[in-house]
């Protein structure tokens, strides 16, 4: 009885905490479906917002820069973060332990240090080489931020793989260029996989170190953020939905992932 009383609680706690934080993300949701403006009275249904939203150019010059940033962050990131992991992974355990633990230090120090950090290296580069706060440097930030997740992803892979078969690769005549893409890549790329969904996740979501790292050029979390300060239109409540579900369909892809590959 007191265990059923125990288990009872233990779910409503859980429950209570779950309606706390995606009440609001439905109420929004549900509104970006109103026929109205109103925020407080449902109008009927409909895809107009929807539509406004696809014909916003100002949202779909702020998408276009989204989704380059993310395409070129994520494909960087995933170079760097594996040919990282596999040096450190090669490297004396002692030099391997430092790399790792500086590793670490862009995805935990807070985003608005790594944003203002990067602003300021950025403003004192500028003092020696012509460089503007735009999509260029937008895009070094999320490369910045996005590789320790590929470097991370990729490592519990190395650490499973047998050793020996990269060196009987050699042994039978592989150049090791040709063994690194023939052996150890098809061994780590579900890790590589991973990465780079959560790198595009990240690069998708991210607003704090884009906001200070560039001046004129907009991604869609800059322009929301914009926008809710003159007042947000219900476009705006289609554009965070439709960002909402594509980040949430990512971080989904991500732990189905992980849970098949633990189970492997």
């Amino acid at each position: 009885m007191v265990k059923k009383f125990f288990r009872g609680l233990k779910g409503s706690y859980i429950a209570l905490i779950l309606l706390f934080l995606y009440s609001p993300i439905a109420v929004m949701i549900a509104f970006s479906f109103n026929a109205g403006k109103s925020r407080a009275k449902w109008e009927g249904f409909s895809f107009k917002w929807y539509a406004e939203l696809f014909n916003n150019s100002a949202i779909m010059e702020a998408l276009k820069v989204t989704l380059i940033v993310a395409a070129i962050a994520t494909v960087v990131s995933v170079i760097l973060g594996t040919l990282g992991a596999i040096g450190i992974h090669a490297s004396r355990k002692g030099y391997a332990t430092t790399l790792l633990n500086l590793s670490y230090l862009p995805m935990t120090m807070p985003d608005i240090v790594t944003g203002v950090s990067l602003m300021m290296m950025f403003g004192f580069v500028a003092g020696f080489v012509k460089i503007e706060r735009g999509m260029f440097t937008m895009i070094l930030a999320h490369i910045t931020f996005d590789t320790p997740y590929v470097l991370f992803s990729v490592m519990p892979k190395l650490k499973q793989m047998d050793p020996n078969t990269y060196e009987a690769a050699l042994d039978l005549g592989c150049k090791p260029m040709k063994a690194l893409w023939k052996v150890i890549i098809p061994e780590i790329s579900p890790g590589i996989i991973t990465g780079a969904l959560l790198a595009l996740t990240m690069s998708l979501d991210d607003f704090v170190i884009s906001y200070f790292t560039t001046e004129k050029t907009q991604n869609l979390s800059i322009l929301v953020y914009s926008a809710a300060k003159r007042g947000v239109k219900p476009d705006i409540y289609a554009l965070s939905t439709i960002m909402f579900l594509t980040v949430l369909a990512l971080l989904i892809i991500v732990n189905k992932r992980s849970t098949l590959e633990d189970i492997g």
